[in-house]
């Protein structure tokens, strides 16, 4: 028990450097714009999009990333329904939080999830694009710390899963 509650501190002392900065204009805008990255809207119709528009062995890794998002939803809607981490605006004192935020559990993070779901496989089948993707998905991530949403662990988690779930669809696919 103690290891835990030393796990949970050293969470909102994280929590707590990011969300400090809630109130900067730049990083505000920056991150309220970015976090919709994850979002299930966004990632939905970006991955309907390509199916739609790419040819070839593209679409094999489009296609793994669309199994990837949908199996993604699975593990993360049991595990919130089992282990109901409250969102930290709704325990920590003086945190921000972003105007109408979410009142599901925190844990994990549904939107680092989903994009690292679809990312993983454009990363595997086309490396170089490693490059921008999975800082892109790091900052999604951040974003919901910031934005007073998650904890750290929350967000990965969520990384570890989507990418998880990302890897086994690209192999299912390309094997």
């Amino acid at each position: 028990m103690k290891y835990l509650n030393y796990v949970y501190e050293v969470d909102c002392r994280y929590f707590r450097i990011v969300n400090k900065n809630f109130e900067k204009r730049f990083l505000h805008s920056f991150f309220r714009k970015i976090t919709h990255l994850g979002s299930a809207s966004f990632t939905i119709s970006i991955v309907l999009f390509l199916i739609l528009f790419s040819t070839g062995s593209t679409k094999l890794a489009v296609i793994a990333s669309g199994i990837a998002l949908a199996l993604s939803h699975i593990p993360v809607m049991l595990i919130k329904k089992f282990i109901p981490r409250k969102r930290p605006y709704l325990v920590l004192h003086d945190c921000h939080v972003t105007e109408n935020p979410l009142t599901d559990c925190s844990f994990p993070s549904g939107h680092t999830t989903a994009f690292f779901s679809i990312i993983i496989p454009f990363c595997f089948y086309y490396s170089v694009l490693a490059i921008i993707l999975l800082p892109l998905g790091f900052l999604v991530g951040l974003s919901r710390v910031y934005l007073g949403l998650h904890y750290p662990s929350d967000i990965v988690f969520g990384c570890l899963l989507g990418s998880l779930v990302g890897s086994v669809s690209f192999i299912l696919v390309f094997q």
